[in-house]
């Protein structure tokens, strides 16, 4: 699936200021301001960089993501990218770094997905509506 328009720029936006416009995400006016890291993984298929603007939590030194995709039926790419090759690389504001990514143990999962709801209300929604057809990922990146 091709990136979004709105991706694209916010990504680009990113990149050439360091991290001072986009790090922190207000595209949702309604929804308030919320903290945005660049994640890139490598393409499953491609094998080629593949860049998405997310929202984070982070827990201790570790940064945590949900998989939510606004709460469509499957999981976003940058998912499905990471599950076959979980070396990714983050940018944090200015910090750029290399991470190791899985998936949040059953027993620190409710405790992450509580943290995350509490960055992005609408995890929960995205959640209820797709509880029939997946569980929505939570993904833990630990710095190497």
């Amino acid at each position: 699936m091709a990136q979004s328009d709105w991706a694209r720029e916010h990504v680009d936006l990113y990149r050439a200021s360091n991290g001072a416009d986009g790090h922190i995400w207000d595209k949702l006016s309604a929804q308030g301001s919320f903290p945005c890291l660049l994640l890139t993984t490598t393409g499953r298929k491609s094998q080629t960089p593949r860049t998405s603007p997310l929202v984070y939590g982070w827990d201790g030194e570790n940064y945590i993501l949900i998989a939510s995709q606004g709460g469509r039926p499957a999981h976003p790419a940058w998912y499905l990218n990471l599950a076959a090759n979980p070396e990714v690389e983050v940018q944090v504001g200015a910090d750029i770094f290399s991470a190791l990514a899985h998936s949040a143990a059953d027993d620190e999962r409710e405790r992450l997905w509580r943290m995350m709801t509490g960055v992005y209300p609408l995890f929960d929604e995205y959640q209820a509506k797709v509880a029939t057809i997946r569980e929505i990922p939570l993904v833990v990146l630990v710095r190497t």
